[in-house]
């Protein structure tokens, strides 16, 4: 079904209202990432608390601006280089929950919110990830509807064209909460459930995903609760 997709066009389709309504749920995303880095106690940041919450605010300025004005290039070096600052942060913090594990630096109840706000804040990375690349992006992936997504086959791709219609997907394109919807899954059901994943690149990303998830939920839960 996928070998069907007709060429990029070359005279760019003007933007669908949606894929611009739903450009401030990623937004919402690395705002909260940096929230979240603001709770964790000191012991588990890299840096002062501001530090990652800042960069995030200082990004999203060029991010915004150059999607306003259709530098659509610029706009995802600036995305990826946005996802590149919270993943660096999330894994210096997972580096340093593990490290505090064994000589029991902080509480133990300390310890169990800073891994839930840790796995909460892997669901929201990832998910940036795969909304970011799939398909060269949300610009490219709205211009190939309804077969913009690359990586990842959703359920509503998998609908005959003579009843795409009648359910509303005619038109329908990935937005961020699906790919939060397959990051969830991923993270709690170590599978993204009803979305078949096909690139190899996100294969990759969805197997450290559901490894991050594992040893949050696993390791470092499991370690919090013994020495409760």
């Amino acid at each position: 079904m996928l070998d069907d997709v007709d060429p990029l066009p070359t005279a760019p389709p003007p933007p669908h209202p949606s894929l611009l309504k739903l450009r401030w749920e990623p937004a919402l995303a690395l705002l909260a990432a940096g929230f979240i880095a603001l709770a964790l106690p000191e012991s588990l940041r890299i840096g002062p608390p501001w530090l990652l919450l800042v960069l995030v605010l200082v990004l999203l300025v060029p991010t915004t601006v150059t999607h306003k004005t259709g530098r659509h290039s610029w706009n995802h070096f600036f995305g990826i280089l946005c996802n590149a600052v919270v993943t660096a942060a999330l894994c210096g913090s997972l580096f340093l929950l593990v490290a505090a594990l064994p000589g029991r630096k902080e509480p133990p109840v300390t310890l169990l919110a800073s891994a839930f706000l840790l796995w909460c804040s892997n669901i929201l990375i990832f998910a940036l990830w795969y909304w970011r690349l799939d398909g060269g992006g949300p610009i490219l992936r709205h211009r190939r509807m309804p077969y913009g997504s690359r990586a990842f086959f959703f359920p509503q791709l998998q609908i005959e064209s003579g009843e795409r219609k009648a359910m509303g997907a005619d038109h329908w394109t990935p937005g961020f909460v699906d790919y939060l919807f397959v990051a969830f899954n991923t993270s709690t059901a170590f599978s993204p459930s009803d979305t078949l994943v096909l690139a190899r690149w996100a294969k990759l990303l969805t197997m450290a995903q559901a490894l991050i998830s594992l040893s949050v939920l696993v390791l470092l839960v499991a370690r919090g609760i013994n020495v409760l």
